[in-house]
């Protein structure tokens, strides 16, 4: 059987953070560091954690 063989993973873009942890992003898990920080961040989604701020007065009144 072949050894199997490791995925190298490579910066996504110097200079780009893991918006979730802050480490540097990798190709592999682009725009994040890895695919902890990317399923963490799909539950932030899920759950709703994430929202656009919005004010009552926004809303069409008829």
């Amino acid at each position: 059987m072949p050894p199997e063989k490791k995925q190298k993973t490579a910066p996504a873009a110097p200079g780009k953070p893991c918006p979730v942890c802050g480490k540097p992003a990798t190709a592999a898990a682009a725009p994040f560091c890895s695919d902890r920080c990317r399923q963490i961040d799909l539950g932030h989604w899920l759950t709703g954690s994430y929202r656009i701020p919005a004010r009552d007065d926004d809303v069409e009144q008829d």
